[in-house]
This record gives structure tokens, sequence and C-alpha cells, in this order.
């Protein structure tokens, strides 16, 4: 008992059920508490980018070949855009043969009444474009890419500086030291700042709990079953074949990951979880560099779990406010998604705000239909983060294994079927009457 105590996953499943009914019984209490979780997932977005920059910088230098660095590049955003696409469509799909919004008729006046909680959100939204988030890629300074917390900005930087010290040759092998040394005690900073996990898993789900309560959830029940369901279907349908087909069991690769997964659903987030599973994916067998490119890029582009969201609230609001949407005009939602989705890394609360972006995009869903799925939001985030994180634990692990820095020896535990054994050289005997 003692030794399972020790684990970092059992506090943390402790933790949520002990926040859980803090925050039944004690709702005022359980709001008060939201602080624990605020300040942890602060501790640990703290040191993402220096984390990133150490990493990325090392593993595009490490290569030394700017035709590999271009070649996992583009390996790793087509994988991103397929897997993308898939979960927007299938979050169609079940949009439509469950239809979840229809039958909900909610009074205009509550619906206006609600909708002055958005009206922030749809302000950042209308900042979401094709333009703009090319823009945004660029820091203003070099430094305020590590100040404005998005991870693209971060990801430029450490590409420039990656490039260029690859192209330094033997006199760049100083600075890697030194960024070796700089990512080992940002590693073990991260290490500390994780033991402080069950306590912002309490905090997080006793905020949720006491805020929302269970009342909001069975009110709009249907589509938080529909996006649950949905993100299952995903991650052990698609994602456990490609895992399958590529040599991987998703029942191994999950177990791996069980602290990352378990963090996320506490803190409703997926940043927390990304310093642990790079240093993970290395340990499991991926290449260092390709690690560093794929994971901080994965985390702006491949998030399947909030596509998968987008498309079913989307189209639950167009059900519930009676819009209604041709086929024709619900494969233009579909292609807005596939750029709103992108164009909304780095932005706090990015479902939602990639969500109004989307609306307003469309000119036919209203805007003010937010207000019918803001109460519930929070209870469908670790639904989505988790499925952010399992997509990209799969397409760093597919990506590697395209790339060949996948080494089945060091990684065998995630695998199917272990490696083959190599044959013992066979002894020569000398044959009778020879020496």
């Amino acid at each position: 008992m003692i030794k399972w105590g020790k684990n970092l996953y059992v506090q943390v499943i402790v933790a949520m059920v002990a926040g859980t009914l803090l925050g039944y019984y004690n709702p005022p209490l359980g709001e008060a508490l939201f602080p624990l979780a605020e300040i942890f997932i602060k501790a640990v977005k703290m040191l993402i980018g220096p984390i990133i920059f150490c990493t990325v910088v090392s593993g595009i230098a490490g290569m030394g070949d700017l035709k590999k660095i271009g070649r996992v590049g583009w390996k790793a955003l087509l994988y991103f855009e397929l897997a993308t696409t898939v979960a927007l469509v299938i979050g169609m799909v079940v949009a439509n043969v469950f239809q979840p919004g229809a039958g909900l008729h909610p009074p205009g006046s509550a619906v206006a009444a609600a909708a002055a909680g958005t009206a922030d959100i749809a302000k950042k939204a209308e900042a979401l474009s094709t333009v703009g988030f090319l823009k945004n890629i660029i820091p203003d300074t070099f430094v305020s890419a590590f100040t404005s917390g998005d991870l693209l900005q971060v990801l430029f930087v450490a590409l420039l500086a990656g490039l260029a010290l690859a192209r330094m040759g033997e006199a760049g092998q100083p600075v890697m030291d030194l960024l070796g040394r700089i990512s080992k005690l940002f590693f073990g900073i991260v290490h500390m700042v994780t033991k402080a996990a069950p306590a912002a898993a309490f905090g997080a789900m006793a905020y949720t709990i006491g805020k929302f309560g269970f009342g909001s959830m069975v009110s709009l029940g249907k589509l938080m079953a529909c996006v649950y369901l949905t993100c299952a279907v995903f991650i052990f349908g698609l994602l456990g074949l490609v895992a399958r087909l590529h040599g991987f069991s998703l029942w191994k690769v999950l177990r791996y990951i069980r602290e990352e997964l378990l963090l996320v659903v506490g803190t409703s987030s997926s940043e927390p979880a990304l310093p642990g599973l790079m240093e993970k994916m290395e340990r499991a067998g991926c290449g260092r560099p390709v690690v560093g490119i794929v994971l901080p890029a994965g985390y702006s582009f491949n998030l399947d779990g909030t596509c998968i969201y987008l498309t079913l609230a989307a189209l639950f609001i167009a059900q519930a406010t009676h819009t209604p949407l041709s086929m024709e005009q619900q494969l233009g939602v579909l292609g807005i998604l596939l750029l709103t989705s992108k164009g909304a890394a780095g932005v706090t609360g990015a479902g939602f705000v990639t969500l109004a972006a989307t609306l307003s995009a469309t000119h036919t869903i209203p805007v003010e239909g937010l207000a019918l799925v803001i109460g519930v939001d929070r209870f469908m985030s670790e639904a989505r983060a988790v499925t952010n994180l399992i997509g990209n634990t799969v397409g760093m692990l597919v990506v590697a294994k395209w790339e060949g820095e996948f080494y089945p020896a060091q990684g065998q535990m995630l695998l199917r079927r272990p490696p083959p054994a190599e044959p013992e050289p066979e002894l020569e005997v000398p044959e009778e009457g020879k020496v």
C-alpha cells in the first residue's frame, strides 16, 4: 500500500476523487481552490519555452543534414493534416447521426443574457485570421517569444537558432554542450514541480464541480456523450489502427504515458504534460532530434481532440438554434475549421476561441449560440486534452518510425511484439581428421 501511495498517478487519482467530493458537498470552497491548479499550470508553462528551445535547437543542430530536417518536418505536417482532417470528418458524421442539438429549445432571452459572457471570446476570435496567424508566428523580440506563452513563436526562434548552429559545424560544439546542460537543469526543475500535480488536480476538480455542478452536465448530456464517444472511437479505433500498422500496441503506449494522461485529466490541459512526454519519448527509443521537432509542432498543429469538439459543437449550435445547414454548407464549415483549428495555436482557451472564430466566419451559425455550450465546456476539455495528448504521442512514434529514428531495442516496451533476438554466431566445428 505504501509503495502504491508513492506513485504519482495514484496520488493524482486520489486527489481528483477528493476534489470532486469537496466540490459537490461544498461548492464555494471548491471554487476557491482553483488557484492551486492555476499556480501549477503557470509553473509548468514557465518551463516549456526554454525546454522546447533547448531540445529543438540541439535536435536540429545534431542532425547536421538540413535535408533531413526538412524531410522530418514535412512528414510530421503530412501526418498532422491527415489526422486532424479525419478527426473533423468523424465529428461531423457523429453530429449528423446523433443530432445532439435537436429538440433543444433555448429561450431567446436566456441565450442573449448568457451571450454577454462570450463577448470577450468573440473579440479574441476576430484576430484569428490567416494573415494574423502568420504574423503572430514572428515574435516582437527574441526574448518576447519566451514571455508571450506562444509555442509557435518559441518553435520559430528555435528553428532559426538550430539551423544557424548546424551551419557553424565544430565551432558550435561549445554551444551544443551548454544547451545540453541547460536542458538537464530545466528537466530537473520539471521533476520537482510535477510533485505538486496532485494538489493541482485536487483544486481543478473541486473548482469544476463546485462552479458548474453535475446539473449542467445533465442538461447538455447528449452533446457531452457525443464528444466523449467520438474521442473514444478516434483513440481506440483510428489511433489504435495506426499504432498497430506501425508495430506498436496502443494499450502499451497508454500504460507508458499514464502519469501524463492523469496529469492532463486533472488539470484539463495537455501543456503540463509536454516536458515529461518529450523525455519519455526519448527513453522509449525515439531519436532526440525528431522528438525536438515533432512534439512541439504537434502541440500546435495536431489537435485531434480539439477538432472533434469543434465540429460537434458547431453543428450542435446550428441544430439547437434551428439553423439548417446543407451538406455543402457543412463541408464549408469543415474547410473553415481546417484553417481556424491551426490558427488558434498558442491562444488561451484555444478550443472555445476557435469555435467563436469559426462561427463568425460562417456568417450562418449565430455566434450567440456559444452561450449554449459555455457551461459544459469545462467538462469537455478533459476529453479533448487527453485526445490531443494521445494523438501527439502516436504521431511522434509514427513519424520516428517513418524516418528510421525509432530504435526497437530501446523502445520494445511499446511494441506489439518484441524485436527478434539476434542469432548467436555459429561455432565452426572442425571436420574429423582436420585440426
